[in-house]
């Protein structure tokens, strides 16, 4: 699979799967994972779309810059990468913090975004002391230090219990981020104000939200909803990561979208 250079030397990551003639599905991971996250949903996507995947810098297989990272940098990583495999328009669902950057691709790329999927994210986050303290304890003691409070965060207890495999999976894959790549993407969202981006995104959107997820709230997704014009919204029976603790439900509700 290609390794694409951004314009500032970033190696990143990228896999691409089904029809080549087929639309383009674009699909962006949250902080502290990589592409592998959407494993489940490879089969239901691609029977209707070329499917790319990609690892965002500081994570899987993609260059580790030092130093803060910015949601303009994330997003021109994603122009580059689109750029160099020569695809003109892109359907985007990126989850949690690939949300972030759908928000600041439809804004400043509409002429490169069809449809648009912000899964499980937010445009803002008042008090940076949360942020802050975080990314403090991830220097301190690593990424094996909040990646008990993490999962609870991204699953509800119920799916913790019934499916210990998804969850040593995605604590492995968590606790193998690079703490350099996990603090450049927290600064980035840190320092995050969408805002004034949301109606200027013309694009036909999703926002998908979890009804238990804590990290970015019920009420966090609506006011995306709210905000851009025409946008729909779907809830689901899940905490932060949607896609592997629904992932039928999941799948179903982003085709429901794209093909209709």
């Amino acid at each position: 699979m290609p390794d694409i250079k951004t314009d500032d030397g970033c190696i990143i990551h990228v896999e691409i799967e089904g029809p080549e003639s087929a639309p383009v599905l674009m699909l962006s991971n949250s902080l502290g994972t990589n592409l592998h996250m959407w494993d489940e949903q490879v089969a239901p996507f691609t029977r209707d779309f070329r499917l790319l995947r990609y690892d965002r810098r500081g994570h899987g297989k993609s260059g580790v810059p030092k130093g803060a990272y910015t949601m303009e940098r994330l997003g021109r990583d994603v122009l580059a990468v689109i750029d160099a495999l020569k695809i003109s328009k892109i359907n985007w669902c990126g989850l949690s913090m690939g949300g972030m950057v759908g928000q600041w691709l439809g804004a400043n790329a509409p002429n490169r975004i069809n449809k648009l999927i912000l899964s499980n994210t937010s445009c803002y986050f008042p008090d940076k002391s949360v942020w802050e303290g975080r990314l403090k304890l991830v220097r301190d003691k690593g990424l094996e230090g909040i990646v008990d409070a993490n999962m609870e965060r991204w699953f509800t207890k119920d799916f913790r219990d019934r499916s210990p495999q998804a969850m040593k999976r995605m604590h492995d894959m968590f606790v193998a981020t690079k703490v350099d790549g996990y603090c450049g993407c927290g600064e980035a969202i840190r320092d995050m104000d969408h805002r004034p981006l949301l109606p200027n995104i013309t694009a036909p959107t999703l926002v998908i939200a979890g009804k238990h997820d804590p990290a970015t709230t019920l009420e966090a997704n609506e006011f995306i909803k709210v905000h851009i014009p025409g946008a729909k919204i779907a809830v689901l029976d899940a905490a932060h990561i949607a896609n592997i603790e629904q992932p039928k439900v999941y799948s179903d509700t982003v085709l429901g979208f794209l093909l209709n």
